[in-house]
Protein backbone atom coordinates (compact mmCIF):
# COMPACT_ATOMS: atom_id res chain seq x y z
CA UNK A 1 0.00 0.00 0.00
CA UNK A 2 1.51 3.38 -0.97
CA UNK A 3 2.03 6.17 1.56
CA UNK A 4 -0.65 8.26 -0.13
CA UNK A 5 -3.16 5.40 -0.01
CA UNK A 6 -2.36 4.76 3.66
CA UNK A 7 -2.88 8.41 4.49
CA UNK A 8 -6.23 8.60 2.71
CA UNK A 9 -7.38 5.40 4.37
CA UNK A 10 -6.09 6.57 7.74
CA UNK A 11 -7.79 9.95 7.61
CA UNK A 12 -10.98 8.28 6.52
CA UNK A 13 -11.01 6.08 9.59
CA UNK A 14 -11.90 8.95 11.90
CA UNK A 15 -15.10 9.59 10.01
CA UNK A 16 -15.76 5.85 10.06
CA UNK A 17 -15.59 5.76 13.86
CA UNK A 18 -18.22 8.46 14.22
CA UNK A 19 -20.40 6.87 11.57
CA UNK A 20 -20.34 3.40 13.07
CA UNK A 21 -21.02 4.83 16.51
CA UNK A 22 -24.08 6.63 15.13
CA UNK A 23 -25.33 3.53 13.33
CA UNK A 24 -24.92 1.36 16.42
CA UNK A 25 -26.62 3.93 18.58
CA UNK A 26 -29.58 4.19 16.25
CA UNK A 27 -30.01 0.50 15.43
CA UNK A 28 -29.51 -0.91 18.95
CA UNK A 29 -26.58 -3.15 18.04
CA UNK A 30 -28.28 -4.88 15.08
CA UNK A 31 -25.95 -5.77 12.20
CA UNK A 32 -26.78 -3.82 9.06
CA UNK A 33 -27.15 -5.56 5.72
CA UNK A 34 -25.66 -4.22 2.50
CA UNK A 35 -29.11 -3.06 1.34
CA UNK A 36 -29.69 -1.21 4.62
CA UNK A 37 -26.34 0.55 4.25
CA UNK A 38 -27.10 1.62 0.69
CA UNK A 39 -30.55 2.78 1.78
CA UNK A 40 -28.99 4.88 4.55
CA UNK A 41 -26.40 6.35 2.21
CA UNK A 42 -28.97 7.28 -0.37
CA UNK A 43 -30.91 9.34 2.20
CA UNK A 44 -30.42 13.02 3.03
CA UNK A 45 -27.81 12.21 5.71
CA UNK A 46 -25.72 10.10 3.40
CA UNK A 47 -24.64 12.69 0.89
CA UNK A 48 -21.07 12.91 2.21
CA UNK A 49 -18.79 11.08 -0.21
CA UNK A 50 -16.22 10.18 2.45
CA UNK A 51 -18.87 8.68 4.69
CA UNK A 52 -20.20 6.60 1.82
CA UNK A 53 -16.78 5.23 0.92
CA UNK A 54 -15.91 4.44 4.54
CA UNK A 55 -19.12 2.61 5.20
CA UNK A 56 -18.69 0.49 2.08
CA UNK A 57 -15.13 -0.40 3.14
CA UNK A 58 -16.27 -1.31 6.64
CA UNK A 59 -19.07 -3.60 5.50
CA UNK A 60 -18.28 -4.73 1.94
CA UNK A 61 -14.52 -4.69 1.43
CA UNK A 62 -13.18 -8.13 0.48
CA UNK A 63 -10.80 -8.32 3.47
CA UNK A 64 -11.62 -7.46 7.06
CA UNK A 65 -9.82 -4.43 8.40
CA UNK A 66 -9.04 -3.80 12.06
CA UNK A 67 -10.60 -0.49 12.96
CA UNK A 68 -8.19 -0.03 15.90
CA UNK A 69 -5.10 -0.44 13.75
CA UNK A 70 -6.46 2.04 11.22
CA UNK A 71 -7.23 4.49 13.99
CA UNK A 72 -3.59 4.43 15.11
CA UNK A 73 -2.64 5.38 11.54
CA UNK A 74 -5.40 7.88 11.10
CA UNK A 75 -4.90 10.23 14.02
CA UNK A 76 -1.20 11.00 13.38
CA UNK A 77 -1.95 11.49 9.68
CA UNK A 78 -4.63 14.06 10.45
CA UNK A 79 -2.55 15.89 13.03
CA UNK A 80 0.35 16.00 10.58
CA UNK A 81 -1.71 18.48 8.55
CA UNK A 82 -2.03 20.84 11.53
CA UNK A 83 0.62 22.73 13.49
CA UNK A 84 3.92 21.08 14.57
CA UNK A 85 2.86 20.75 18.21
CA UNK A 86 -0.47 18.94 17.86
CA UNK A 87 0.50 15.31 18.43
CA UNK A 88 -0.95 11.89 19.18
CA UNK A 89 0.90 9.77 21.74
CA UNK A 90 0.31 6.00 21.73
CA UNK A 91 0.11 4.42 25.20
CA UNK A 92 3.82 3.66 25.61
CA UNK A 93 4.97 7.00 24.26
CA UNK A 94 2.50 8.84 26.49
CA UNK A 95 3.71 6.96 29.56
CA UNK A 96 7.33 7.83 28.76
CA UNK A 97 6.47 11.48 28.05
CA UNK A 98 4.53 11.90 31.29
CA UNK A 99 6.96 10.19 33.65
CA UNK A 100 9.52 13.02 33.96
CA UNK A 101 6.71 15.49 34.70
CA UNK A 102 4.92 13.50 37.40
CA UNK A 103 7.48 13.91 40.14
CA UNK A 104 8.28 10.26 40.87
CA UNK A 105 8.64 6.79 39.36
CA UNK A 106 9.07 3.27 40.69
CA UNK A 107 12.61 1.97 40.52
CA UNK A 108 15.76 1.06 42.44
CA UNK A 109 17.21 4.53 43.03
CA UNK A 110 20.56 4.72 41.27
CA UNK A 111 22.15 7.14 38.81
CA UNK A 112 24.07 5.15 36.23
CA UNK A 113 26.00 5.55 33.00
CA UNK A 114 26.90 3.15 30.20
CA UNK A 115 30.04 4.78 28.87
CA UNK A 116 31.80 1.44 28.30
CA UNK A 117 28.78 -0.77 27.53
CA UNK A 118 28.63 -1.59 31.22
CA UNK A 119 26.16 -0.15 33.73
CA UNK A 120 28.31 1.89 36.10
CA UNK A 121 26.58 3.17 39.23
CA UNK A 122 27.61 6.81 39.58
CA UNK A 123 25.47 7.66 42.60
CA UNK A 124 23.04 5.92 44.89
CA UNK A 125 20.06 8.05 45.91
CA UNK A 126 20.12 8.65 49.69
CA UNK A 127 17.40 6.74 51.56
CA UNK A 128 16.49 4.95 48.31
CA UNK A 129 15.99 1.19 47.94
CA UNK A 130 19.46 0.54 46.49
CA UNK A 131 21.17 2.39 49.33
CA UNK A 132 19.19 0.34 51.84
CA UNK A 133 20.13 -2.89 50.02
CA UNK A 134 23.84 -2.07 49.98
CA UNK A 135 24.52 -0.93 46.40
CA UNK A 136 27.50 1.45 46.24
CA UNK A 137 28.78 4.10 43.89
CA UNK A 138 31.28 2.58 41.48
CA UNK A 139 29.53 -0.80 41.34
CA UNK A 140 29.16 -2.38 37.88
CA UNK A 141 25.82 -4.10 37.27
CA UNK A 142 26.69 -7.21 35.27
CA UNK A 143 23.39 -9.12 35.47
CA UNK A 144 19.78 -8.23 36.20
CA UNK A 145 17.68 -11.19 37.39
CA UNK A 146 20.44 -13.52 36.13
CA UNK A 147 20.30 -12.01 32.62
CA UNK A 148 23.66 -10.72 31.37
CA UNK A 149 23.49 -7.03 30.44
CA UNK A 150 27.19 -6.10 30.47
CA UNK A 151 28.79 -6.09 27.02
CA UNK A 152 25.47 -6.80 25.29
CA UNK A 153 25.22 -3.36 23.63
CA UNK A 154 21.86 -2.73 25.29
CA UNK A 155 20.46 0.76 25.04
CA UNK A 156 20.10 2.81 28.21
CA UNK A 157 16.32 2.65 27.81
CA UNK A 158 16.42 -1.15 27.62
CA UNK A 159 18.45 -1.32 30.83
CA UNK A 160 16.08 1.10 32.57
CA UNK A 161 13.13 -1.12 31.68
CA UNK A 162 14.83 -4.05 33.41
CA UNK A 163 15.66 -2.04 36.53
CA UNK A 164 12.32 -0.31 36.90
CA UNK A 165 9.06 -1.94 37.88
CA UNK A 166 6.11 -1.72 40.27
CA UNK A 167 6.96 -0.73 43.80
CA UNK A 168 7.19 -3.66 46.18
CA UNK A 169 8.65 -6.02 43.56
CA UNK A 170 12.18 -7.37 43.81
CA UNK A 171 15.03 -7.25 41.33
CA UNK A 172 18.26 -9.23 41.70
CA UNK A 173 21.46 -7.40 40.75
CA UNK A 174 24.73 -9.24 40.17
CA UNK A 175 27.42 -6.66 40.80
CA UNK A 176 31.12 -6.42 40.07
CA UNK A 177 32.80 -4.52 42.90
CA UNK A 178 36.38 -3.33 43.13
CA UNK A 179 38.45 -5.56 45.43
CA UNK A 180 35.98 -8.49 45.25
CA UNK A 181 36.80 -11.37 42.92
CA UNK A 182 33.30 -12.83 42.56
CA UNK A 183 30.06 -11.15 41.59
CA UNK A 184 28.05 -9.80 44.52
CA UNK A 185 24.32 -10.60 44.39
CA UNK A 186 22.03 -7.95 45.89
CA UNK A 187 18.23 -8.08 45.94
CA UNK A 188 16.63 -4.64 45.78
CA UNK A 189 12.97 -4.01 46.51
CA UNK A 190 11.68 -1.36 44.13
CA UNK A 191 10.06 1.72 45.62
CA UNK A 192 8.93 5.23 44.66
CA UNK A 193 11.88 7.38 43.54
CA UNK A 194 11.41 11.15 43.56
CA UNK A 195 12.21 13.05 40.38
CA UNK A 196 13.57 16.56 40.76
CA UNK A 197 13.28 19.30 38.16
CA UNK A 198 15.75 21.52 40.03
CA UNK A 199 19.07 20.01 38.99
CA UNK A 200 21.18 22.30 41.11
CA UNK A 201 20.81 25.11 43.65
CA UNK A 202 24.01 26.61 45.04
CA UNK A 203 25.93 29.80 45.73
CA UNK A 204 28.47 30.65 43.03
CA UNK A 205 29.78 33.71 44.89
CA UNK A 206 29.11 35.22 48.30
CA UNK A 207 26.04 37.07 46.96
CA UNK A 208 25.04 35.32 43.71
CA UNK A 209 22.98 32.14 43.78
CA UNK A 210 22.37 29.72 40.93
CA UNK A 211 19.36 27.53 40.16
CA UNK A 212 19.23 25.13 37.22
CA UNK A 213 15.69 24.08 36.25
CA UNK A 214 15.59 21.19 33.77
CA UNK A 215 11.82 21.14 33.11
CA UNK A 216 8.49 22.42 34.41
CA UNK A 217 7.16 19.38 36.27
CA UNK A 218 4.29 19.13 38.76
CA UNK A 219 6.69 19.78 41.64
CA UNK A 220 8.76 22.57 40.07
CA UNK A 221 7.21 25.52 41.92
CA UNK A 222 7.59 23.80 45.29
CA UNK A 223 11.18 22.88 44.46
CA UNK A 224 11.99 26.44 43.38
CA UNK A 225 10.56 27.95 46.57
CA UNK A 226 12.60 25.52 48.68
CA UNK A 227 15.77 26.32 46.73
CA UNK A 228 15.19 30.08 46.99
CA UNK A 229 14.68 29.84 50.76
CA UNK A 230 17.90 27.84 51.16
CA UNK A 231 19.97 30.25 49.06
CA UNK A 232 18.50 33.26 50.86
CA UNK A 233 19.82 31.83 54.15
CA UNK A 234 23.27 31.61 52.54
CA UNK A 235 23.27 35.32 51.71
CA UNK A 236 21.91 35.40 48.17
CA UNK A 237 21.14 38.89 46.83
CA UNK A 238 21.10 38.06 43.13
CA UNK A 239 19.90 34.91 41.32
CA UNK A 240 21.02 33.28 38.10
CA UNK A 241 18.04 31.28 36.87
CA UNK A 242 19.29 28.81 34.24
CA UNK A 243 16.59 27.74 31.75
CA UNK A 244 18.99 26.68 28.99
CA UNK A 245 17.90 23.42 27.44
CA UNK A 246 14.57 23.52 29.31
CA UNK A 247 11.95 22.57 26.71
CA UNK A 248 8.96 23.37 28.92
CA UNK A 249 6.27 21.41 30.70
CA UNK A 250 3.30 22.47 32.78
CA UNK A 251 2.13 26.02 32.04
CA UNK A 252 0.74 26.56 35.55
CA UNK A 253 4.19 25.96 37.06
CA UNK A 254 5.71 28.68 34.88
CA UNK A 255 2.97 31.08 36.01
CA UNK A 256 3.49 30.24 39.69
CA UNK A 257 7.25 30.71 39.42
CA UNK A 258 6.85 34.03 37.57
CA UNK A 259 4.48 35.15 40.33
CA UNK A 260 7.29 34.57 42.83
CA UNK A 261 9.31 37.42 41.27
CA UNK A 262 6.65 39.92 40.16
CA UNK A 263 4.88 42.69 42.11
CA UNK A 264 1.10 42.61 42.42
CA UNK A 265 -1.15 43.03 39.37
CA UNK A 266 1.59 42.35 36.82
CA UNK A 267 0.35 40.56 33.71
CA UNK A 268 2.24 37.27 33.43
CA UNK A 269 0.80 35.77 30.23
CA UNK A 270 -2.45 35.56 28.33
CA UNK A 271 -3.87 33.03 25.91
CA UNK A 272 -6.30 33.55 23.04
CA UNK A 273 -8.35 30.84 21.32
CA UNK A 274 -9.88 30.65 17.83
CA UNK A 275 -12.86 32.76 18.91
CA UNK A 276 -10.72 35.55 20.33
CA UNK A 277 -11.50 34.56 23.93
CA UNK A 278 -8.66 35.56 26.22
CA UNK A 279 -7.53 34.19 29.54
CA UNK A 280 -5.22 36.55 31.42
CA UNK A 281 -2.98 35.58 34.34
CA UNK A 282 -1.84 38.27 36.81
CA UNK A 283 0.53 38.16 39.76
CA UNK A 284 -1.03 38.33 43.22
CA UNK A 285 1.79 40.19 45.00
CA UNK A 286 2.50 37.35 47.40
CA UNK A 287 5.75 36.22 45.77
CA UNK A 288 8.66 35.98 48.16
CA UNK A 289 11.39 37.10 45.72
CA UNK A 290 10.07 40.41 44.36
CA UNK A 291 13.16 42.19 45.74
CA UNK A 292 15.70 39.74 44.32
CA UNK A 293 17.89 40.71 41.37
CA UNK A 294 17.40 38.14 38.63
CA UNK A 295 19.26 37.06 35.49
CA UNK A 296 17.56 34.41 33.37
CA UNK A 297 19.69 32.27 31.04
CA UNK A 298 18.14 30.95 27.82
CA UNK A 299 19.32 29.36 24.60
CA UNK A 300 17.90 27.87 21.40
CA UNK A 301 16.62 24.82 23.32
CA UNK A 302 14.61 26.88 25.83
CA UNK A 303 10.97 26.55 24.81
CA UNK A 304 7.33 26.84 25.82
CA UNK A 305 7.04 27.37 29.60
CA UNK A 306 10.66 28.57 29.69
CA UNK A 307 9.73 31.27 27.20
CA UNK A 308 6.61 32.20 29.16
CA UNK A 309 8.67 32.74 32.31
CA UNK A 310 11.48 34.61 30.51
CA UNK A 311 8.95 36.72 28.58
CA UNK A 312 6.99 37.61 31.73
CA UNK A 313 10.12 38.88 33.51
CA UNK A 314 11.48 40.63 30.44
CA UNK A 315 8.24 42.44 29.54
CA UNK A 316 7.71 43.55 33.15
CA UNK A 317 11.28 44.93 33.29
CA UNK A 318 11.91 42.47 36.10
CA UNK A 319 15.21 40.81 35.31
CA UNK A 320 17.82 40.54 32.60
CA UNK A 321 17.59 37.83 29.96
CA UNK A 322 21.01 36.56 28.91
CA UNK A 323 22.13 34.03 26.29
CA UNK A 324 20.81 33.25 22.82
CA UNK A 325 17.41 33.44 21.13
CA UNK A 326 15.00 30.79 22.44
CA UNK A 327 13.21 28.13 20.42
CA UNK A 328 9.93 29.92 19.67
CA UNK A 329 6.95 27.83 20.83
CA UNK A 330 3.90 30.00 21.47
CA UNK A 331 1.09 27.47 21.05
CA UNK A 332 -1.02 26.05 23.87
CA UNK A 333 -2.00 22.36 23.84
CA UNK A 334 -4.98 20.76 25.54
CA UNK A 335 -4.39 17.15 26.53
CA UNK A 336 -7.08 14.49 26.19
CA UNK A 337 -6.34 11.03 27.57
CA UNK A 338 -8.06 7.94 26.16
CA UNK A 339 -9.10 4.71 27.85
CA UNK A 340 -6.27 2.71 26.26
CA UNK A 341 -3.58 4.92 27.80
CA UNK A 342 -2.96 7.03 24.72
CA UNK A 343 -3.39 10.80 24.56
CA UNK A 344 -4.04 13.65 22.16
CA UNK A 345 -2.30 16.98 22.59
CA UNK A 346 -4.22 19.44 20.43
CA UNK A 347 -3.29 23.08 19.96
CA UNK A 348 -6.26 25.13 21.18
CA UNK A 349 -4.82 28.62 21.67
CA UNK A 350 -1.84 30.92 21.30
CA UNK A 351 -0.13 32.53 24.23
CA UNK A 352 1.18 36.09 24.38
CA UNK A 353 3.70 37.81 26.63
CA UNK A 354 2.58 40.86 28.67
CA UNK A 355 3.46 43.35 25.90
CA UNK A 356 1.24 41.41 23.50
CA UNK A 357 3.87 39.58 21.49
CA UNK A 358 3.54 36.04 20.22
CA UNK A 359 6.87 34.29 20.28
CA UNK A 360 5.71 31.41 18.05
CA UNK A 361 8.16 31.05 15.19
CA UNK A 362 6.71 30.75 11.67
CA UNK A 363 5.56 27.36 10.42
CA UNK A 364 3.71 25.86 7.48
CA UNK A 365 0.90 23.48 8.38
CA UNK A 366 1.89 19.97 7.34
CA UNK A 367 5.59 20.82 6.92
CA UNK A 368 7.05 19.51 10.14
CA UNK A 369 10.41 18.76 8.55
CA UNK A 370 11.26 22.41 7.86
CA UNK A 371 10.10 23.35 11.35
CA UNK A 372 12.35 20.73 12.94
CA UNK A 373 15.33 21.93 10.91
CA UNK A 374 14.91 25.56 11.95
CA UNK A 375 17.75 25.41 14.47
CA UNK A 376 20.07 24.01 11.81
CA UNK A 377 19.17 26.95 9.57
CA UNK A 378 19.84 29.36 12.43
CA UNK A 379 23.29 27.84 12.83
CA UNK A 380 23.97 28.20 9.11
CA UNK A 381 22.92 31.85 9.27
CA UNK A 382 25.51 32.40 12.02
CA UNK A 383 22.82 33.25 14.59
CA UNK A 384 24.54 31.26 17.33
CA UNK A 385 27.63 33.43 17.02
CA UNK A 386 26.41 36.94 16.17
CA UNK A 387 23.35 38.91 17.26
CA UNK A 388 23.66 40.97 14.08
CA UNK A 389 22.66 37.85 12.12
CA UNK A 390 19.21 37.88 13.76
CA UNK A 391 16.63 40.09 12.08
CA UNK A 392 13.08 40.96 13.17
CA UNK A 393 10.45 42.80 11.19
CA UNK A 394 9.40 46.22 12.49
CA UNK A 395 5.85 44.87 12.83
CA UNK A 396 7.11 42.53 15.55
CA UNK A 397 8.55 45.36 17.63
CA UNK A 398 7.08 45.96 21.11
CA UNK A 399 8.04 48.23 24.01
CA UNK A 400 7.96 47.58 27.74
CA UNK A 401 6.68 50.14 30.26
CA UNK A 402 10.25 51.32 30.88
CA UNK A 403 10.91 51.73 27.17
CA UNK A 404 12.89 48.56 26.47
CA UNK A 405 12.41 47.25 22.94
CA UNK A 406 11.46 43.58 22.62
CA UNK A 407 10.48 41.49 19.60
CA UNK A 408 7.97 38.75 18.90
CA UNK A 409 7.52 36.29 16.08
CA UNK A 410 10.27 33.81 16.84
CA UNK A 411 11.40 33.11 20.39
CA UNK A 412 12.63 35.38 23.17
CA UNK A 413 15.57 37.56 22.12
CA UNK A 414 17.82 38.06 25.16
CA UNK A 415 18.68 41.50 26.50
CA UNK A 416 22.33 40.46 26.47
CA UNK A 417 23.51 38.16 23.68
CA UNK A 418 26.27 35.67 24.48
CA UNK A 419 27.54 33.73 21.46
CA UNK A 420 28.30 30.03 21.38
CA UNK A 421 31.89 29.70 22.57
CA UNK A 422 34.20 27.72 20.29
CA UNK A 423 37.30 29.88 20.73
CA UNK A 424 39.50 27.34 22.53
CA UNK A 425 38.10 24.19 20.95
CA UNK A 426 41.06 22.38 19.38
CA UNK A 427 41.35 19.12 17.48
CA UNK A 428 42.81 17.45 20.60
CA UNK A 429 39.89 18.62 22.73
CA UNK A 430 37.40 17.41 20.12
CA UNK A 431 39.09 14.02 20.03
CA UNK A 432 39.12 13.36 23.77
CA UNK A 433 35.55 14.61 24.26
CA UNK A 434 34.02 13.30 21.03
CA UNK A 435 35.37 9.81 21.67
CA UNK A 436 34.19 9.99 25.30
CA UNK A 437 37.74 9.55 26.58
CA UNK A 438 37.60 12.48 28.97
CA UNK A 439 34.39 11.25 30.54
CA UNK A 440 35.61 7.66 30.85
CA UNK A 441 38.72 8.93 32.58
CA UNK A 442 36.60 10.73 35.20
CA UNK A 443 34.80 7.46 35.97
CA UNK A 444 38.14 5.67 36.31
CA UNK A 445 39.47 8.43 38.56
CA UNK A 446 36.33 8.35 40.70
CA UNK A 447 36.72 4.60 41.18
CA UNK A 448 40.29 5.05 42.40
CA UNK A 449 39.44 7.93 44.76
CA UNK A 450 35.89 7.09 45.82
CA UNK A 451 36.48 7.18 49.57
CA UNK A 452 38.09 10.61 49.34
CA UNK A 453 35.27 11.92 47.11
CA UNK A 454 32.57 10.60 49.42
CA UNK A 455 34.37 12.14 52.36
CA UNK A 456 34.08 15.65 50.90
CA UNK A 457 30.97 17.27 52.38
CA UNK A 458 31.13 20.64 50.60
CA UNK A 459 32.28 22.09 47.28
CA UNK A 460 35.06 23.83 49.19
CA UNK A 461 36.39 20.46 50.39
CA UNK A 462 36.01 19.00 46.89
CA UNK A 463 37.89 21.95 45.41
CA UNK A 464 40.75 21.47 47.86
CA UNK A 465 40.84 17.76 47.06
CA UNK A 466 40.89 18.11 43.28
CA UNK A 467 43.16 21.16 43.06
CA UNK A 468 45.49 19.43 45.49
CA UNK A 469 46.02 16.57 43.05
CA UNK A 470 48.80 18.06 40.94
CA UNK A 471 49.08 14.94 38.77
CA UNK A 472 45.42 14.84 37.71
CA UNK A 473 45.79 16.58 34.36
CA UNK A 474 49.01 14.85 33.29
CA UNK A 475 47.50 11.54 34.34
CA UNK A 476 44.55 12.26 32.07
CA UNK A 477 46.83 13.07 29.10
CA UNK A 478 48.65 9.75 29.60
CA UNK A 479 45.27 7.96 29.81
CA UNK A 480 44.15 9.59 26.54
CA UNK A 481 47.41 8.53 24.86
CA UNK A 482 46.75 4.91 25.85
CA UNK A 483 43.33 5.31 24.23
CA UNK A 484 44.95 6.38 20.95
CA UNK A 485 45.05 10.19 21.20
CA UNK A 486 48.64 11.38 21.10
CA UNK A 487 49.40 14.57 23.04
CA UNK A 488 49.73 17.79 21.08
CA UNK A 489 50.91 20.25 23.70
CA UNK A 490 50.24 23.43 21.73
CA UNK A 491 46.61 22.36 21.38
CA UNK A 492 46.48 20.96 24.92
CA UNK A 493 47.67 24.25 26.41
CA UNK A 494 45.10 26.19 24.39
CA UNK A 495 42.24 23.99 25.62
CA UNK A 496 43.69 23.12 29.02
CA UNK A 497 41.49 25.37 31.18
CA UNK A 498 38.37 23.91 29.53
CA UNK A 499 39.49 20.33 30.03
CA UNK A 500 40.58 20.93 33.64
CA UNK A 501 37.18 22.40 34.46
CA UNK A 502 35.39 19.48 32.81
CA UNK A 503 37.57 16.92 34.56
CA UNK A 504 36.81 18.42 37.97
CA UNK A 505 33.13 18.87 37.17
CA UNK A 506 32.57 15.29 36.01
CA UNK A 507 34.62 13.82 38.81
CA UNK A 508 32.77 15.86 41.43
CA UNK A 509 29.41 14.77 40.00
CA UNK A 510 30.34 11.29 41.25
CA UNK A 511 30.45 12.58 44.83
CA UNK A 512 27.49 12.91 47.19
CA UNK A 513 27.17 16.57 46.11
CA UNK A 514 26.26 15.48 42.55
CA UNK A 515 25.02 18.27 40.24
CA UNK A 516 25.63 21.08 42.71
CA UNK A 517 29.31 20.24 42.56
CA UNK A 518 29.21 19.79 38.77
CA UNK A 519 27.85 23.29 38.14
CA UNK A 520 30.21 24.83 40.69
CA UNK A 521 33.24 23.51 38.82
CA UNK A 522 31.92 24.10 35.30
CA UNK A 523 30.78 27.72 35.70
CA UNK A 524 34.29 29.30 35.44
CA UNK A 525 34.33 28.30 31.74
CA UNK A 526 30.65 29.14 31.15
CA UNK A 527 30.69 32.60 29.57
CA UNK A 528 26.94 33.02 29.88
CA UNK A 529 27.07 32.43 33.63
CA UNK A 530 30.10 34.71 33.98
CA UNK A 531 28.25 37.46 32.09
CA UNK A 532 25.26 37.01 34.39
CA UNK A 533 27.45 37.33 37.50
CA UNK A 534 28.93 40.52 36.05
CA UNK A 535 25.44 41.91 35.42
CA UNK A 536 24.15 41.05 38.89
CA UNK A 537 27.20 42.61 40.54
CA UNK A 538 26.63 45.97 38.85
Amino acid sequence: MSRGTKRILAISTIALIFLVGWLVGNHHGQQLTGNQIRLYLSGPNGSDKLTRVLTMIEHEYVDSISRDSLTELAIPAILHKLDPHSVYLPPKEFEEAEEPLKGEFDGIGVVFNMATDTVIVLNVIPSGPSRKAGVQGGDRIIKVNDTLIAGQKMSQIAVMKRLRGPRGTNVKLSIERKGIDDLVDIVVTRDAIPLHSVEAALMLTDKVGFIKLSQFARTSYAEIRKALASLRKQGMEGLIFDLRGNSGGFLDQAILIANEFLPANSLIVYTEDRNGKQLRQFSDGRGGSTDLKVAVLIDEASASSSEILAGALQDNDRGTIIGRRSFGKGLVQSQTEFHDGSALRLTVARYYTPTGRSIQKPYTAGDGESYEHDLVERFKRNEFFSADSIHFADSLRFTTQKGKVVYGGGGIMPDIFVPLDTLNVTKYFSEVTGRNILYRYTIDYSDRHRKALEGAKSVTELKALLEGDKQLFNDFVQYAEKQGVKPNWSEINKSRHIMEAQLRAYISRNSDLEDNAFYYFIYPIDKTVLRAIEELNK
